[in-house]
Order: structure tokens, then sequence, then C-alpha cells
């Protein structure tokens, strides 16, 4: 393990001590107003749910050579399916690296389905995503412990302290330094992203982490990275050792 990885682990399990006797993080949806609040409460308001429901028709659609639907191997999502979300990204055995879940939700499709893999921030894609990771809604963020994802920790955090762009900002300038304070009309929230695919009132539609990271990168006038790059799986990683121990929401919703 190198250098930068032990101090990021030391520094997060020093966290994590102070987090258990006052727990200062909180959800983006703290930061919302009382009715959109309502919205994602509510699965009959909430209008990520119909996306939830594309994807439990997909889970049971055959595709691709094999003939196979998701439900054949993996049965009853509500059993299968349950915590995985919260456990990603994850470490891939057969690439070397870490992985979002809707990559292993493409490479599942390809490998066993003989299926072609789903197009990035489609609708088929976001929905089979949303359907897997609202069975660990309520349960706690818990990315693995896996030393072979250390130095890509190391990178996402370096990534999200990194200025970048015309206007040279960071990620944690932002959402570490001035969370809670104002940007134009909104509040600008920690950024834990125990709620995605999320459902956000500006899209008018779902959209991925990698989405809201590349937003980001556009508002501060840098150039995105590709849709599943490994430079946005490692931020990705990041921000879920950032958040562990938080509460999963998906499907959230933001303004």
């Amino acid at each position: 393990m190198n250098t930068l990885a032990l101090l990021l682990l030391f520094a997060m399990a020093n966290a994590a001590t102070a987090q258990t006797a006052a727990d200062t993080r909180r959800s983006g949806f703290d930061f919302m107003s009382a009715t959109t609040q309502a919205m994602q409460k509510d699965d009959t308001l909430n209008p990520a749910m119909l996306w939830v429901k594309d994807g439990e028709a997909l889970w049971q659609k055959a595709a691709g050579a094999s003939g196979k639907a998701c439900v054949t191997c993996h049965a009853t999502a509500a059993s299968s399916m349950k915590g995985v979300a919260a456990r990603y990204p994850a470490f891939d055995e057969a690439l070397k690296r870490p992985i979002a879940l809707s990559q292993r939700i493409n490479i599942c499709r390809q490998q066993h389905q003989q299926a072609p893999a789903l197009r990035a921030e489609g609708q088929e894609l976001l929905s089979l995503e949303s359907y897997v990771a609202f069975q660990s809604r309520g349960m706690l963020v818990s990315p693995p412990v896996d030393t072979r994802l250390d130095t890509f920790l190391a990178q996402g955090q370096q990534r999200f302290l990194q200025r970048i762009g015309q206007l040279n900002l960071s990620c944690a300038q932002c959402h570490d330094n001035n969370a809670g304070k104002r940007l134009g009309s909104s509040q600008i929230p920690q950024a834990h992203p125990m709620g995605y695919p999320v459902y956000r009132l500006e899209w008018q539609a779902m959209g991925s982490l990698q989405r809201r990271l590349r937003n980001c990168m556009s508002g501060v006038r840098a150039e995105p990275y590709a849709y599943g790059a490994n430079e946005l799986v490692e931020l990705e990683l990041y921000l879920a050792a950032r958040a562990r121990g938080m509460a999963m929401e998906t499907p959230a919703v933001r303004p």
C-alpha cells in the first residue's frame, strides 16, 4: 500500500471515529425545499419510480443470444440485489480496476446474456440501475474494504481536491468548504451520492452520478471525462467512501 493510500485510510478512520460522536454529514435531501422532499418521500409522487418500474420489467425480460433474463440467474431482485448498490464501485477481477454498478450491469449483459451493452445514460440502463439500487434503499453505504482499491481510492480523493477548469475550482471547495451556502438561488449540498440514479427537476429526467459529475466539470469550464472513464469511477469510489454509513435513498429526487 502506498503512503498516500495509508494517509487516506488513516484520515477516513479518524473521520469515522469523529462521526460516531457527532456526524455532521447531511444528505442532499436536507438541503431541498419541503415540496421536493415530499416528492421523494411519497412513491406515488416520486417520478423516479417510473424508471424503477421500467427496470423491474427489464429484469424479467429475456435479452441476447442466451435468451436469459436477469431473473433467470439472479431470481428475485428484492433478495438477490439487496445491499448490492451500497457496495459499489467495486473491484473487478478481470479488469483489475474498480467498476461502477452500471458497468457491472453491462458486463453481465455481454458475458451472460450475450447481449450488446446498454447505452450510457440511456433509458434502459438507468432503469435497470435504478431498480437494482432501489433494493438497497434504507441500507447503509458500505463500499468494500479491499486493499486492491487503495490506489484508486487515493486517486479519487486527489481528483476531489484538485482545482480544474477555467474557474480553477475543486469539488472540495464547494462541497466541503462552502456546503450550506448559496450558489445563486440554491444551497450547496455536501455531495453525498446515496440516491443515484436520481430524478433531477432541472433535467426533468433520471440521471447517473457520472452525469452529475460531468455537469459540475462543465460548470467550472473544465473538459468532462467520458462516461465510464476510470477517472469518474475513481471519483465515485471516493465519494462512496466519504458517505460510508449514510442511508441509501435511491431513487432520490433533487432540484
